[in-house]
């Protein structure tokens, strides 16, 4: 096997193994794979979105890199923001919802283009020209909606039907789309097109940026000229934690995801060998409680990963039992991992006329502003939960994973992580086991986790709400593995998210 690609769409999985099996390597096979989720996952990534990816190379190409491209505060121009965010339930069943708030007023600065761009001109080997050939194809002839998709855009409607663009993309003919119909998208193939070709330069200094800016600003919302021209894709170390006798190294601040899911591990780590219900629950009502202002500021500063990770801070003990994004992971045969988490957020319902690009709603995501709507200062990075995650055991990849789930995100990492690692699943076991969160004092479990453990929960004083089947509230993990010893390649491919796994 010369590489593996877990990925939230068949054909975006299917995309990054063609480019391996023609000699690329994992970061050129996850920029291919991510422009071809923009085509048939278009109303969770895009080019008006933002991520991160991580490189972890081995032999020669030893070192781990985190590429922060996530999407950055507006206001460099000092636009007056005329509109105001619209709150819009989104159902994910009966008994689960959560508002998003969206429209102009919640338009972020993306930065999909300039992240994949600096990707490839650090570690990929083949042409962007070249990568971005199916994703054209995919955008231009379409695809068939298959029931996850399917599922994504029924939820999402009430988003999507509030403004001229997105109504008329996923409802033609004022019809919603359905599992079975074929989605082309037009703009998008021509966006993608001047990005194979040009690069990321249209998309902040040229024409495309001329027209986000301009339309957002008439629409009542602050995205400016100068907020897109200033933007820039930047490299960072990653966080490291142990765990069980290996080494996890994820997304370090100003992003939050991979800070709490490093503290939760060393917390599992204190609470004794086995991460069970109980346990993961006091350690995410743990990482919930250090969510506080201080941590959000501190997460611009220097040092609040090793402030969290500190032993003096890590007091849990026994008696504590409680007592729209879209991931891709790749492993080439050279050992290279790359993992890319890609988000619009819920989408804001703008798309930006003659652009191909729907435009994010990351500054009406309420977990990703603990201090407030508008109070993040322009250029900054917006704080996510987007982890993606390596796990290395004597120095060599076991596991590359990152998940989708809005704050579930760092739950369903964590989960997975505990799966292979102290459970010793396979990426595809660990990936398909159930998950329960913890949050706002509720424990939501799926079918399967221990009722003795969620009965003794309940006793304790938080309350249990058993879900009635899996779902894409608890996240969308993608899974790549290599299992020590033999280095034989694995993958495991999220069912709650229509997730797939290619071989190459």
């Amino acid at each position: 096997m010369e590489g593996v690609v877990a990925a939230g769409h068949p054909l975006t999985a299917q995309t990054g193994a063609g480019v391996l099996r023609e000699g690329g390597n994992a970061v050129d096979a996850a920029v291919a794979a991510v422009l071809a989720s923009f085509a048939v996952e278009s109303p969770l990534t895009g080019f008006g979105a933002g991520g991160f990816m991580m490189v972890h190379g081995s032999g020669e190409a030893a070192g781990t890199s985190l590429i922060d491209f996530f999407v950055a505060a507006p206001g460099r121009d000092g636009i007056e923001r005329e509109a105001e965010l619209v709150p819009v339930p989104v159902y994910f069943d009966s008994e689960t919802v959560q508002t998003f708030y969206v429209g102009p007023a919640s338009c972020g600065v993306p930065g999909t283009a300039a992240g994949l761009e600096l990707a490839l001109r650090r570690f990929g080997s083949v042409p962007m020209s070249q990568l971005a050939g199916p994703a054209i194809r995919l955008a231009r002839e379409g695809a068939p909606v298959n029931a996850e998709q399917a599922y994504i855009l029924d939820i999402l409607a009430p988003i999507q039907s509030r403004m001229a663009g997105t109504r008329e993309l996923y409802a033609p003919g004022g019809r919603p789309l359905r599992a079975g119909d074929h989605f082309c998208f037009p703009e998008l193939a021509e966006a993608l097109e001047l990005f194979g070709a040009e690069g990321s330069e249209p998309f902040y200094r040229g024409d495309v940026a001329a027209a986000i800016s301009g339309f957002v600003a008439a629409q009542g919302g602050s995205l400016g000229p100068s907020d897109l021209a200033a933007y820039e894709a930047v490299e960072r170390a990653p966080i490291r934690a142990t765990f069980r006798g290996t080494e996890v190294l994820t997304n370090p601040p100003p992003s939050s995801g991979g800070v709490l899911i490093a503290y939760c591990l060393a917390l599992l780590e204190r609470l004794g060998e086995r991460s069970g219900p109980e346990q993961l629950v006091a350690a995410m009502g743990a990482a919930n409680r250090a969510r506080g202002e201080e941590f959000a500021e501190a997460l611009y500063g220097e040092g609040i990963a090793q402030a969290l990770l500190d032993p003096t801070r890590l007091d849990l003990t026994a008696g504590d039992l409680l007592g729209s994004t879209t991931h891709i992971s790749v492993l080439d045969g050279e050992g290279l991992c790359a993992n890319v988490t890609c988000s619009n957020g819920s989408g804001s319902g703008v798309l930006v006329p003659g652009t191909g690009v729907i435009l994010n709603n990351m500054l009406g995501e309420e977990d990703l502003n603990p201090l407030g709507f508008h109070a993040i200062a322009p250029g900054r990075r917006v704080p996510s939960m987007m982890a993606p995650t390596v796990v290395l055991r004597d120095g060599e990849i076991e596991l590359g994973l990152g998940s989708a789930g809005s704050n579930r995100i760092r739950s369903a990492i964590l989960q997975t992580i505990i799966g292979v690692v102290e459970e010793g699943m396979d990426a595809d076991e660990a990936v398909r086991a159930p998950r329960l969160h913890f949050e706002r004092e509720m424990v939501q479990a799926e079918p399967g986790i221990d009722e003795e453990a969620l009965v003794r929960i309940e006793e304790r004083g938080t309350a249990v709400l058993r879900r009635p089947q899996f779902n894409l509230f608890f996240g969308g993990v993608q899974a790549v593995s290599r299992e020590p010893g033999t280095g034989r390649l694995g993958g495991g491919g999220d069912p709650r998210r229509g997730g797939s796994v290619a071989a190459a």
